[in-house]
């Protein structure tokens, strides 16, 4: 099983995803063809979180706050954060959701470092990673 917040970190954003793309009908709404990959994956998670009656209710009220903060920049903010917690509830109340979960994400490549001041990456950098004694790193223009 991974651990809850890992899981959180790849839950989160395509949870959002699905509810800022559908607003609140993503609670019912049937898998559509224009939506994203992310859009998809949120609406999977989702569903697999919410067809669990009433222990899914905190998510379900968490989804519809989401959906309903509109452009509000704050408001999001915290409706996001909110929605993680709720998730994270459910999570730890719910042991086998995280193996449920786990199992509809797709696999992450594994990270690997060897060798002394290795770095692994996973995913994009766009700034300077350096590991050497004494290193400069400037800025070219």
């Amino acid at each position: 099983m991974l651990e809850i917040d890992a899981l959180l970190d790849q839950i989160v954003p395509a949870a959002e995803a699905a509810v800022v793309a559908y607003g609140v009908s993503v609670l019912t709404r049937a898998q559509d063809e224009t939506a994203g990959a992310t859009v998809r994956m949120g609406q999977r998670l989702l569903a697999r979180i919410l067809n669990r009656g009433a222990d899914a209710d905190p998510v379900r009220v968490t989804v519809t706050s989401l959906a309903d903060a509109g452009a509000d920049r704050d408001m999001l903010a915290l409706r996001r954060a909110e929605l993680r917690i709720a998730l994270r509830d459910a999570l730890r109340d719910s042991p086998g959701l995280a193996d449920e979960l786990s199992a509809l994400l797709p696999e992450r490549p594994a990270l690997q470092a060897d060798g002394e001041r290795s770095v692994a990456l996973a995913g994009n950098n766009s700034g300077i990673i350096s590991t050497g004694d004494g290193a400069k790193n400037t800025l070219h223009q």
